[in-house]
């Protein structure tokens, strides 16, 4: 899967704020992704983010 610095994944469940957008600020064996509602940031394994993509918005 390719997710870059800046892209945006619209992920299968909601955050706890209700929002499903997040902004991906770190890649690599870890993810850290930001939420686009409440600015929380997060870091999470790989596998677990790529499992949980329903949709990536690409930043042009």
């Amino acid at each position: 899967m390719n997710v870059n610095v800046g892209d945006t994944l619209v992920m299968k469940k909601n955050h706890p704020c209700g929002c499903k957008e997040f902004e991906v600020l770190r890649v690599g064996m870890d993810f850290k992704i930001q939420c686009k509602n409440c600015g929380h940031v997060a870091m999470a394994p790989r596998a677990k983010i790529e499992k949980n993509i329903k949709q990536i918005i690409t930043k042009d």
